[in-house]
């Protein structure tokens, strides 16, 4: 039987997920890696909520300032690379901490994808490329949600390459992407503890909305300029960056932006909420402040 743990923090932005996970790591000694596939990347700190060295209290954090905009990464490379960090981290420690809100890439780390999905077709591509130049996203976003509702719901939308990647394994397979996703589960050589946090839906809102103004004041707009010039990069077309740079280009006030921003973090939590709730049965629901309770579920299983 496997004696090693990976712990998982999962939960909407804003819940609270980085204190409890560094609380974790401090009384099972170990070490954070992050879910939030947006924390990567170097240049991006203020807009993607990335924990400060105060914040990490000494505890050491993976996959944060890993990378930079211009050395994407995709889902597939980062379970390989988590894999084999966690290969070593296990080494050392029976417990090691998963943390983010990037549902995706955390089913990747603990069950892997089916290898049959299908490779991408060139043509279509064009095709479906052309589909967005002449009548922009929302064209091919209304298109997902017709093939697969399910993954429609669970997507940052404005995320162009996924996006395409859904409906073409759709269109190809003749077949959800979600059921496809959601096969068989790749053996893993260590056990999985799920645990999620939310908080009610008004504290949830006013957090965000409170973060957004503190990430205002902090320098998100200065961070934004800096990194305008590489708008069409994956790691850009996010909530947070999209905003500005429409007002950057006058498409917007920058006041009527920051609002945006607010918005669509609230409808992204949401739609966290619904991937943790409706992908895995394993998940244990708690508040944040339920630091207590969630320790001695994880210490009852790692016995």
């Amino acid at each position: 039987m496997n004696s090693k743990f990976l712990v998982v923090i999962a939960g909407p932005t804003a819940v609270g997920k980085t204190a409890l996970a560094v609380a974790l790591a401090q009384h099972f000694r170990t070490a954070v890696i992050s879910a939030d596939s947006r924390q990567f990347y170097k240049e991006i700190a203020i807009g993607t909520a990335k924990p400060t060295p105060e914040e990490m209290k000494g505890v050491k954090h993976y996959f944060v300032d890993s990378h930079s905009i211009h050395d994407e990464i995709n889902v597939n490379d980062y379970e390989q690379q988590v894999l084999q960090l966690l290969n070593q981290l296990f080494k050392d420690n029976e417990v090691v901490i998963l943390t983010g809100g990037s549902g995706l890439y955390i089913d990747a780390v603990c069950d892997g994808f089916d290898d049959d999905l299908p490779e991408g077709d060139k043509q279509l591509r064009k095709e479906l490329e052309a589909l967005k130049d002449k009548y922009g996203i929302e064209l091919l976003q209304e298109k997902l949600k017709q093939l697969d509702e399910d993954f429609y719901n669970e997507i940052d939308l404005a995320n162009t390459k996924r996006l395409f990647r859904a409906i073409e394994v759709c269109m190809l397979s003749k077949q959800k992407y979600s059921s496809l996703r959601k096969g068989k589960k790749n053996p893993r050589a260590f056990n999985t503890i799920k645990i999620a946090l939310n908080r009610p839906k008004e504290e949830l809102n006013e957090r965000i909305n409170q973060r957004v103004d503190i990430m205002m004041q902090e320098g998100l707009l200065e961070e934004a300029k800096k990194v305008h010039p590489y708008k069409d990069k994956v790691a850009l077309k996010t909530v947070g960056y999209r905003e500005l740079f429409a007002s950057f280009e006058e498409e917007t006030t920058l006041a009527a932006a920051v609002e945006k921003i607010k918005t669509n973090t609230r409808r992204y939590a949401k739609r966290q909420i619904a991937w943790f709730k409706r992908n895995d049965n394993d998940y244990h629901w708690f508040q944040p402040e339920q630091q207590a309770e969630i320790i001695q579920l994880i210490e009852e299983r790692v016995k």
